[in-house]
């Protein structure tokens, strides 16, 4: 009969060879603190200032934690107090790309953005208006059913909030792929440093 085994010991005799590279786990924590950075960055506790100060041996996994969490915070704001996060994010995005066509292209997206929320806002007033006919039916119909006069807000009627969601949704899916976009050609100009 076979020796039986314990699932340790058989995970020990597969990686009995395996020795860690120190230089592999120093550049993972460079990283690790470029993500760092980045936070505080994002956080207003830091100006990125580190990053100059870096040694070149460092530097590249430093921008590349920086890099990892940045390219993440392009998204698509929610409303007007978003997009001054949104430029910040351009801001040190472009410290780390050093390219030109990376600033306008992020400039370009920043206009983009305050057309979205113009446009959410019309949709808004548009998609109330639309519906606003439904409402006051639905106010009368409560009206008359308690006695006295019923106002709905419309966020809190389900078939409202259905419709509107419906509307945005399709609205913000069109702005998303810009995001996408942006998010792709940052990754491209960030990997290609020539």
């Amino acid at each position: 009969m076979g020796v039986i085994k314990t699932a340790l010991e058989i995970a020990l005799e597969k990686t009995e060879n395996v020795r860690g590279d120190r230089s592999n786990i120093d550049l993972f924590e460079y990283k690790q603190k470029g993500k760092k950075l980045a936070n505080e960055y994002l956080a207003g506790d830091s100006d990125m200032e580190q990053l100059k100060k870096a040694p070149p041996g460092q530097k590249e996994s430093l921008k590349q934690g920086i890099f990892d969490v940045l390219v993440t915070q392009i998204s698509m704001p929610a409303n007007k107090e978003d997009l001054p996060r949104l430029e910040k994010t351009g801001r040190g995005l472009a410290m780390i790309i050093e390219k030109n066509e990376f600033s306008v292209m992020f400039k370009q997206l920043m206009q983009i953005m305050g057309q979205y929320l113009d446009e959410v806002s019309r949709y808004d007033q548009a998609i109330r208006q639309q519906y606003a006919p439904k409402l006051r039916q639905k106010e009368e119909e409560l009206s008359r059913r308690f006695g006295r006069e019923v106002r709905i807000d419309p966020m809190q009627d389900p078939e409202f909030t259905a419709f509107y969601n419906q509307h945005i949704s399709a609205l913000k899916g069109n702005y998303m792929a810009v995001i996408e976009q942006a998010r792709e050609e940052a990754r491209k100009m960030f990997e290609n440093k020539d």
